[in-house]
Order: C-alpha cells, then sequence, then structure tokens
C-alpha cells in the first residue's frame, strides 16, 4: 500500500447538476471533497456556451466556500474566436483564472468538426493571446489519451497533439480515463522522448455498476476492461459492486503514485463517497 501522505496532489472534476433541486446535493458533495485538501476541483462546461451561468455558480460556490481552486472546463464546439474571448474575460473578471481548454464532443449526427476554433490548441492559443484580460491566466490544462483519442490515426499523433498544445502555453494535461495503469506510464515515457514535460495527471472514475462502465466506454471509446466488467456482472448488489469499483481504482492510485505520478484526478460523478473512500483504501488520504 502506498504511504499515507497529504504530498500526493489530489484534484477532482464535478459537473453542473442537472436540476436546480439538485445544487444542494452537489454543494455538500464539494464541501466533503474540500476536507481532504484537493489542490483544484475543475466543473465542466457544454458546448456553444450552453451552460456558462450553471458552471460559474459551481465555480462561484468553489471559489467562495472550498479551500480549493477551480477550474473551469472551455470547449471550442460551437464558439467563435470572440465568443471564446469574451468567456474566458468573464470567467478571470470572477477570479476563475485556471483552465482546461478542450474541443469538445461534437454536435449529435457530425462527422467533423469545422469553425475558427478547431482544435483544443486553437484555444491555447487564444487564452495565451488574449489582450486586456482583467487578471492573468494561472493554468491552462488540455487533455491526454492515454490510449488515443477516438478520431485520432495513432498513438503518436496524440503525443504530437499534446506537444503542440504545450508549445501554445498549456502547461498541465489531464488524461482521459483509463483501466490499466501500464497504459498510462507507456503514454508518459512515449511523450516525455517526444518532449513533453508538462505534468501528466492521471484521470481516473470508480466504475460501480456494468451500465455506467458502458456509458463510459461509450463516450471515451476505450476498449472494455474485461477483468472489472466480469467482477461488475457478476452480482446484483450495489455495495459490492460499488466495493469492486473502489478496489479497482484504490488499487491503480496505488501503483500510479508508487511509479511517480504527479497527482490524482478523479471524476466524482457528483459525488464523494466512493472517491474519498478510493483515497482512503490507497492510503493516499
Amino acid at each position: 500500500m502506498a504511504q499515507s501522505t497529504d504530498a500526493v496532489a489530489v484534484s477532482f472534476e464535478v459537473y453542473p447538476p442537472r436540476s436546480p433541486e439538485k445544487m444542494p446535493d452537489l454543494q455538500e458533495s464539494i464541501r466533503v471533497l474540500d476536507s481532504v485538501g484537493p489542490e483544484f476541483i475543475s466543473v465542466t462546461f457544454g458546448a456553444g456556451g450552453s451552460s456558462t451561468r450553471d458552471s460559474l455558480e459551481v465555480l462561484r460556490f468553489i471559489r467562495d466556500v472550498s479551500s480549493a481552486t477551480p477550474l473551469a472546463h472551455l470547449t471550442c464546439v460551437g464558439t467563435t474566436r470572440q465568443e471564446a474571448a469574451e468567456l474566458v474575460a468573464t470567467f478571470l473578471g470572477e477570479g476563475i483564472t485556471q483552465f482546461l481548454a478542450l474541443r469538445g464532443d461534437l454536435p449529435e449526427g457530425a462527422l467533423e468538426h469545422h469553425g475558427e476554433l478547431e482544435h483544443a490548441v486553437d484555444l491555447v492559443t487564444l487564452m495565451n493571446e488574449l489582450p486586456d484580460a482583467p487578471k492573468p491566466l494561472e493554468r491552462i490544462a488540455v487533455a491526454a489519451f492515454p490510449n488515443g483519442h477516438p478520431e485520432s490515426h495513432s498513438l503518436d499523433h496524440d503525443v504530437e497533439t499534446l506537444l503542440r498544445k504545450q508549445e501554445a502555453g498549456a502547461n498541465l494535461a489531464i488524461t482521459q480515463l483509463f483501466f490499466y495503469t501500464e497504459h498510462y506510464l507507456e503514454f508518459v515515457e512515449k511523450a516525455h522522448s517526444a518532449g513533453v514535460n508538462i505534468p501528466i495527471l492521471p484521470g481516473l472514475m470508480p466504475i460501480t455498476s456494468p451500465g455506467r462502465l458502458n456509458r463510459v466506454l461509450e463516450l471515451s471509446g476505450e476498449s472494455r476492461p474485461t477483468e472489472l466488467s466480469e467482477a461488475l456482472s457478476s452480482t446484483e448488489d450495489s455495495a459490492t459492486r460499488e466495493a469492486v469499483g473502489v478496489d479497482w481504482t484504490a488499487r491503480m492510485v496505488t501503483e500510479l503514485v508508487n511509479a511517480g505520478a504527479p497527482g490524482i484526478h478523479l471524476y466524482a460523478f457528483n459525488q464523494h463517497r466512493t472517491v474519498l473512500s478510493v483515497l482512503e483504501q490507497s492510503g493516499v488520504r
């Protein structure tokens, strides 16, 4: 087991609730997540500015109530350069100075994206060239894909893309979900060999049901982790399934920390119990 230490940086991702009635539950989860001293809590964002107000409400809560730094997701899809610049300025004006720059999902039915900002690297470049910013940007994070982006033709291409994001001004990468530690370590080694020197933070989510696993695989394009899938499907008991997901992720956390990962980023799914169980079981908190 990894030695218990607060020296291991942890962070979480949450998303604006789908209805106002769910906001108090999310706020309570943020308070509990804050109790373990996360470096930042990131908040997802809808394409085309559809959830600016909702995202800002959650980001303000993190800013005002927690000790964690709020980190805002930004996407390219459906956004002009002017709209993106205005959105960044709005966040900066609210004291939100850390961002995750993403291309974002394509609209349903679209095969490719055409627009003023086609790729995340374009958004990173725009953010670093923003004139008259109300406050300086402190962090621009980007996504990394240990098993390849679903639209990529090779892992080498994914590494080259990450290198271009770094050259454009990104100073942190957060990975897409993966299910085997060696996939992360192999990607990091390949990235470092290509000249990537920004921290690459492993992103993990405790998967606690076959349905959630199927949904994650559908969204990410990841290959099915056979052992995890079979373990989740072998029982109908929700507590046993939760234990399976926590055990799987805690083992990965231990392996990643022992291998020198720069921290652990957990996709919290707007809940606190399972991700905090992972940190406790792995000895990180």
